[in-house]
């Protein structure tokens, strides 16, 4: 008879009930290490889109707590199909980022980004149904040139915001009232955000245990101490929030275009895929076992679902976190109170409006700075994909073509002009698209190498 694990060893199975103040500190080192993460692309669609501050409120607000909810859903799976009851975080995902800034740039506001992630829930949610069959269509060479041109596609953001962000204009700043040092390409920008990216990159290369994982959240705060050195920071929104309050369902309506769809459902379709891997590295790594069929059709629906809930609650997509799935790979710990418990802490900081306010206080600077190193990462997560299988003379023309053809297309002014303006916004805003139907059109008509 197998001995009944007691103690701190029940951290090490998914179910049980483990010492309280160890499940508090592992939670916690679950939520520093996404929390940055989860909040960036709220903050950079709110800047794209022209949100006021209370508004910005709002949408990170709806992304934590649909980070939350996502994550609580997978833990506890409802019936046979619906969650993967492996120990998971999900939160608000880069991955849409350069779509839902092509999005905001033409005009379609946080309503069409809601339309996009209602099909592209459904999307996700087909995908599960039939993922057995699916997944063949994207082998590692097409999943990693997908990560990695979304890594290329995120270098610009990263760049803008080091400078101080775009729409930071001498003109802007001044009607504002803001300090001149806030102006777009000021050495006191790029000072802060060198001093974040230096300390984040030292944390991350020579520091140990907690202080490592948070080395993001660390480099963050200190370049916020210089920031506000340079009066950089104003709180005039935090005072005024509230302490309490939940996201207000269908706050920035909810409207659909068929381009803004069409981008947005052929990522989740991509995602869906690429859960897969984090699954498969969450039970291999932390429960020394592959997936079954169902964890990872329950995982891949439940995604998606999560998402139209995300989309009816004003919110952003989430996806799987693959910084926590490396702790979990890390410490082995896989018991779901721990991931429970992080879950709770994300869903207490969403509901608060005051900690969403005081997120939104933080200059662009320190955002690019910090990111840059997150951006460096998905693009080489990518190219870790992509090496894992052989570098055939097959495999770098599908990585190479795909992803100069999408980089190309969407970095080159008006290179689709005259193309309706459809065309342009499903094609011409973000490589990832024409990246990923290039690298599986290639895969398929390709000639297979002979062994």
């Amino acid at each position: 008879m197998k001995p009944v694990a007691t103690g701190r060893e029940i951290l090490f199975q998914p179910r049980g009930i483990p010492p309280l103040g160890a499940s508090v500190s592992l939670a916690l080192q679950h939520l520093v290490a996404m929390i940055v993460g989860c909040v960036t692309p709220p903050i950079i669609i709110a800047g794209a889109v022209g949100l006021s501050p209370a508004d910005q409120v709002l949408l990170i607000q709806a992304s934590l707590v649909m980070s939350a909810v996502s994550t609580l859903l997978q833990l506890f799976p409802i019936g046979k199909y619906f969650g993967s009851g492996l120990p998971v975080i999900l939160g608000v995902s880069f991955a849409y980022v350069p779509s839902m800034q092509a999005i905001a740039a033409s005009g379609g506001g946080i309503g069409a980004v809601a339309g996009a992630m209602l099909v592209g829930g459904i999307v996700a949610v087909l995908v599960g149904l039939f993922v057995r069959k699916i997944r063949l269509l994207f082998p590692s060479v097409i999943t990693g040139t997908v990560v990695f041109t979304i890594g290329l596609s995120l270098y610009p953001t990263a760049i803008n915001y080091m400078a101080g962000g775009t729409a930071n204009t001498a003109e802007a700043v001044a009607a504002q009232g803001l300090p001149e040092a806030m102006v777009y390409g000021s050495w006191q920008n790029w000072l802060i955000a060198a001093l974040t990216l230096t300390v984040v990159m030292i944390l991350n290369h020579h520091a140990k245990g907690i202080a490592r994982l948070a080395s993001i959240l660390l480099g963050m705060l200190f370049g916020y101490a210089v920031a506000l050195a340079f009066g950089m920071v104003d709180f005039s929104d935090v005072g005024t929030a509230a302490w309490f309050s939940l996201p207000r369902p269908l706050h920035f309506g909810i409207s659909f275009d068929a381009a803004s769809c069409i981008a947005i459902g052929l990522l989740f379709a991509i995602n869906s895929i690429q859960a897969i891997g984090d699954f498969t590295a969450t039970t291999v790594g932390g429960l020394s076992r592959q997936p079954t069929d169902q964890e990872l059709q329950g995982g891949i629906i439940a995604y998606g679902t999560s998402n139209i809930l995300a989309a009816l609650m004003g919110g952003l997509p989430t996806a799987t976190y693959s910084q926590n799935v490396g702790i979990v790979t890390t410490n082995r710990v896989v018991n779901r109170t721990v991931f429970a418990m992080a879950g709770g802490f994300l869903l207490l900081a969403g509901v608060s409006p005051k900690f969403a306010a005081l997120l939104t206080t933080i200059p662009q600077c320190v955002l690019g700075g910090a990111t840059i190193t997150v951006f460096s990462t998905i693009a080489m997560t990518g190219m870790k994909l992509i090496a894992s299988q052989e570098l055939t003379a097959r495999n770098t023309t599908i990585v190479g073509l795909s992803a100069a053809l999408g980089v190309g297309i969407s970095q080159a002014a008006d290179a689709l002009s005259q193309f309706p303006e459809s065309v342009t916004m499903i094609f011409g805003k973000s490589p990832v698209v024409i990246a990923t139907l290039m690298a599986v059109l290639l895969n398929l008509i390709l000639p297979k190498e002979r062994k």
